[in-house]
């Protein structure tokens, strides 16, 4: 009986923390999970990391992306000041002790590698394997 009670309890708090009957839902329908934790911070991008250490380690932190990304999120969007705190790289969240910001770093961008309009490289190198040409008749020449 005791367990159940926590798991009533479990749910009542993911329910209230991911908005009620509505954001709960759509939470499920974004990443197919309800997880309840503290919330540790957000980016500049409006992505919200979270932490609860009841979960296992490599489990126990997560991201909920923000609303301008959809259905079409991925790895590449987090940042690599969190993304150090996400992968326990370091313990302390860049809300606690923010990284060093020099002049000459990029501001971050996600990876576009195989989208429309994605940069794609040239090779300048000879290949190795030379493409087959079939022989021309000499009908086919004139």
């Amino acid at each position: 009986m005791a367990t159940y009670l926590e798991k009533l309890r479990h749910f009542r708090q993911a329910f209230k923390q991911h908005g009620g009957m509505l954001g709960s839902l759509k939470q499920l329908y974004w990443t197919e999970e309800l997880k309840v934790g503290t919330y540790v911070g957000a980016d500049k991008y409006g992505n919200k990391y979270y932490e609860n250490n009841l979960f296992f380690v490599g489990r126990n932190r997560w991201i909920q992306y923000a609303p301008q990304y959809g259905m079409d999120y991925d790895g590449s969007q987090i940042p690599s000041d969190w993304h150090r705190w996400m992968h326990n790289i370091g313990d302390t969240p860049p809300t606690a002790a923010p990284l060093v910001e020099h002049p000459w770093l990029m501001d971050h961008t996600e990876n576009q590698a195989g989208t429309p309009g994605a940069y794609v490289g040239y090779k300048t190198t000879k290949p190795k394997i030379e493409q087959w040409v079939p022989p021309q008749s000499k009908t086919t020449q004139s």
